[in-house]
């Protein structure tokens, strides 16, 4: 079930691939009066951004308007998982999903390595439109605590696309950067991709060179949002889902589960449930781990949300000049860790 470990994608986030105001709002200071002046001469004859040349004109150093960006980004977060329901399919067996709420949940994970794509535009001095477009790895741990203690860790690959827009714009010498993206990100085992949402504001400054005013170096501190779509239908083969060590432990496992089949009393409601759930489904995967049936496919479907949806961030970016651009950022507040490594081409049409 771990499939929903999609989330990173976000997460496959993450994705977040913010087009800041980078060092496209920040005006060149006294000290560059020249190149400032300079720049107040240029005829810009390129379409995007709208109103380049009033930019210009006004000594705002706008960044080429064309680029492609390329990502990498790890992301580890925890997630809660909701409403399981589970179905087995096997050569004699063929069960429907079916609801168990009584399944309890400890600490879950989802983990992502993403290379991510991104080409943009600035249609407007302080509007960037870009797309997303990425593939990668994840892998997503589950543990349960009840009535059995189990753990599931699944990886797969992934593919991830979107579309995204930063509003950008500078208040005295702090630049403010606002994005929010929309990916749908599909892992291999899943029937349907998942939708992502994020949302992230920043504030930065840019240190100009004195010497060569196309070269800055700028910092920045922010916060961001994620959030997908809760609902996760999928099926994988039991032997992909556990680790060997599930099979190993496997009598130990079976054990435990008929110690606590064999302390509900059928006569209390609440009991009666629980044993008609477990002999529809319950007994009939802890036989199949019993055998080592590594072939039977679990059914999931699962809620599934992060576990917060908020988190820090702290980055840095050296702009060698217009055309290139390396940048690192880092989520270090929160539950959610990620760290982003990428690389910035920008030109004219």
């Amino acid at each position: 079930m771990k499939r929903f470990t999609i989330i990173c994608l976000l997460f496959t986030l993450l994705i977040v691939e913010f087009s800041y105001a980078q060092y496209a709002n920040t005006k060149i200071k006294d000290k560059n009066q020249v190149y400032t002046d300079s720049l107040k001469q240029v005829k810009y004859d390129n379409v995007f951004p709208i109103w380049g040349q009033k930019a210009y004109e006004k000594g705002f150093d706008i960044p080429y308007p064309t680029g492609l960006m390329v990502n990498y980004i790890y992301i580890k977060q925890g997630i809660v998982v909701e409403n399981l329901r589970i179905g087995l399919l096997t050569e004699n067996l063929d069960i429907p999903l079916t609801g168990v709420d009584f399944i309890e949940f400890g600490n879950n994970y989802s983990t992502a390595n993403t290379v991510m794509v991104r080409p943009d535009v600035w249609v407007f001095p302080f509007l960037n439109v870009y797309g997303i477009f990425g593939f990668g790895t994840s892998s997503t741990e589950v543990n349960i605590t009840a009535p059995i203690e189990l753990k599931s860790v699944v990886d797969q690959n992934v593919r991830t696309s979107g579309f995204g827009l930063t509003a950008a714009g500078g208040l005295g010498p702090v630049w403010i950067a606002v994005d929010g993206n929309i990916t749908w990100t599909k892992p291999e085992l899943l029937d349907k991709p998942v939708k992502v949402n994020t949302f992230g504001i920043r504030f930065g400054h840019n240190f100009v060179s004195k010497t060569k005013p196309y070269r800055n170096f700028g910092i920045w501190v922010g916060a961001m949002k994620a959030s997908l779509s809760s609902n996760t239908v999928g099926q994988i083969k039991m032997k992909d889902a556990l680790p060997q060590e599930v099979f190993d432990r496997a009598d130990q496992i079976a054990a435990d589960y008929y110690e606590w089949y064999n302390s509900l009393d059928p006569n209390k409601p609440l009991d009666a449930i629980k044993i008609e759930k477990a002999d529809q489904i319950l007994t009939p995967i802890v036989e199949r781990i019993e055998s080592a049936d590594g072939e039977a496919i679990i059914r999931y479907g699962i809620d599934k949300r992060v576990k917060q949806e908020w988190n820090g961030l702290i980055g840095a970016q050296y702009q060698f000049n217009k055309k290139w651009m390396l940048r690192t950022e880092a989520g270090i507040v929160g539950d959610r860790k990620s760290v982003l490594l990428s690389l910035n081409y920008r030109f004219l049409l």
